[in-house]
């Protein structure tokens, strides 16, 4: 994660000195398609021990399982594997070489690298020379539908985004992202899954604790607001379905202190699930309070805490 932040830093700093045009390279397959002849030329030169080049190169002819049956590795490195990032980064240190003898500004995680240049022009002639080099010098393939020439305010970099300014860009959660969270929240607080409401909260609080750690980098934290918002009408839908039948929402009602001749309009409601996680009574009722006693941590207040250390 600290790495990853600091490459988005580093392209903000890029933007706001007026480098406000973007390559975004992406690299075809690029854990299925690394050169193991490539790969181990370049290691040969770093390793002088030839036990662990001939480990490494076993590794990477481990080959795969698929339906049963077993394939040999011809190029690529093992997704997921430890060694896989390592030995991805020891191919991209050429690229990362080859970027500074050109003097661009560059950020570069694993196989995510974008270069920042001053106008179009530079651009377009920056994405020609380097897709050339990769291809021919690295032996790996250039995704020419996915890399682009664009506005980094356009583009996603490791989740994030930008702001849509020259002088003061600020970093923002790109929406893919927050489409992901929102998805993976409906499946926690799926309305047909009927488990007890404090397995649900501490999932959904597992999960966020480690989500608004790593997104704690944006300073557009009024989204944050807006997905706490989301996230308690989400459980308060849940909460009114597992209260289920009318006596039983009368009831629960009564007891959080509504009025009863509210109670029993409120609780005798045919208004639809999601209709009534957002109404007054609910709101009101089943507030910030209830759900921080009820052990749900809010993401904007989780978000402050993380910026001031």
């Amino acid at each position: 994660n600290k790495q990853g932040h600091q490459a988005v830093r580093k392209a903000k700093s890029y933007i706001t000195e007026g480098y406000t045009w973007v390559v975004d390279m992406d690299l075809e397959k690029f854990f299925d398609k690394v050169n193991h002849d490539k790969l181990m030329g370049m290691l040969e030169r770093k390793i002088e021990d030839k036990r662990v080049l001939k480990l490494i190169r076993k590794y990477l002819q481990a080959g795969v399982m698929i339906g049963g049956l077993f394939h040999k590795s011809e190029e690529g490195t093992p997704q997921g594997g430890p060694l896989s990032p390592l030995l991805s980064n020891i191919i991209l240190d050429e690229l990362d070489k080859e970027l500074e003898k050109r003097n661009l500004r560059f950020v570069r995680y694993a196989d995510d690298c974008n270069i920042f240049v001053r106008t179009r022009k530079a651009a377009n002639r920056a994405m020609s020379n380097l897709t050339s080099f990769i291809e021919s010098k690295l032996k790996l393939k250039v995704n020419y539908e996915k890399t682009k020439v664009d506005r980094p305010w356009n583009r996603t970099f490791l989740g994030f985004s930008f702001t849509r300014s020259k002088k003061n860009p600020k970093v923002r959660l790109d929406q893919q992202s927050l489409k992901r969270v929102k998805k993976r929240i409906r499946e926690m607080t799926s309305r047909k899954s009927p488990i007890p409401m404090e397995f649900r909260i501490g999932r959904v609080k597992q999960y966020l604790r480690g989500w608004v750690g790593y997104f704690a980098l944006i300073d557009t934290p009024n989204i944050l607001r807006r997905l706490d918002s989301w996230i308690r009408r989400r459980l308060r839908m849940c909460l009114w379905k597992q209260w289920k039948l009318p006596r039983t929402r009368v009831r629960k009602l009564k007891g959080l202190g509504v009025p009863s001749g509210k109670a029993h309009e409120w609780g005798n409601s045919r208004k639809g699930y999601w209709r009534i996680a957002h109404s007054p009574i609910l709101q009101k009722t089943l507030n910030n309070a209830y759900w921080h006693n009820q052990g749900l941590e809010s993401l904007y207040e989780r978000y402050t805490k993380l910026r001031q250390t």
